[in-house]
């Protein structure tokens, strides 16, 4: 076959094609008398296999577990492949952590904090927790104060006091620190409370999708190791 004869199944180029095979992402392949590069049916599931790999794995580690395979280091492809689903399994986990301390929030709604920020003492009052315990959540991120540009004080305007507020509450149902700080965290990237349902449905479907991507390129990646094992 021809570099055109394995871009056509993928509306790719041909220059991709030669661009992937000097990448180590093809075998090497035999050249004719006039050195034009002679693909066969190995070359064309390797092609699959990487294009499929892509979308589970990304694209530098699928071509880093085609290059491992086709040096016949199939030991390193599967460690590859392996610290991909353990990455997933953990940030499934860290979803459902997510998702089960939203759901254990209180629904009462925390009175609004109006007028000027407040300082480390009254929020302290207000949660009635220690100050200390303010500048430890800190540390851990979860909560992010602005300062005094005069006195270095910290000030803790709204955004702030709600994740206070919702970090006190966590805290109280056992929830240990750097969990809380997760919570906090994608809170802030969903954009609020009610965002974040919206938020967690979006990460789980996300999650749902590579894990199918990851299952077929697995399943075409045994399929190029099989032609592999009868070339």
């Amino acid at each position: 076959m021809r570099p055109i004869d394995l871009a056509r199944e993928h509306g790719l180029s041909a220059q991709a094609i030669r661009n992937y095979e000097d990448a180590g992402i093809l075998p090497p392949t035999e050249r004719s008398e006039t050195g034009y590069r002679r693909y066969t049916p190995l070359h064309a599931q390797a092609l699959r296999a990487f294009l499929t790999m892509r979308g589970g794995h990304g694209h530098q580690q699928a071509m880093e577990i085609m290059r491992a395979t086709n040096h016949g280091d199939t030991e390193s492809a599967y460690r590859l492949i392996d610290a991909a689903h353990v990455a997933l399994l953990a940030e499934r986990n860290t979803r459902t952590e997510v998702a089960t301390a939203l759901g254990s929030l209180s629904t009462t709604t925390p009175t609004p904090v109006r007028g000027r920020p407040l300082t480390v003492g009254e929020l302290a009052r207000r949660l009635g927790v220690h100050p200390a315990t303010l500048r430890t959540w800190e540390a851990e991120g979860i909560l992010r104060p602005e300062r005094d540009r005069a006195t270095g004080y910290r000030l803790y305007g709204p955004d702030c006091v709600r994740d206070a507020e919702i970090a006190r509450q966590l805290r109280r149902g056992g929830y240990l620190l750097h969990q809380v700080a997760q919570f906090i965290d994608s809170l802030r990237e969903a954009g609020g409370a009610d965002a974040l349902s919206t938020f967690l449905a979006s990460w789980q479907n996300r999650l749902t999708t590579r894990s199918r991507n990851l299952l077929a390129g697995a399943a075409q990646l045994d399929a190029y190791l099989t032609l592999l094992d009868r070339s």
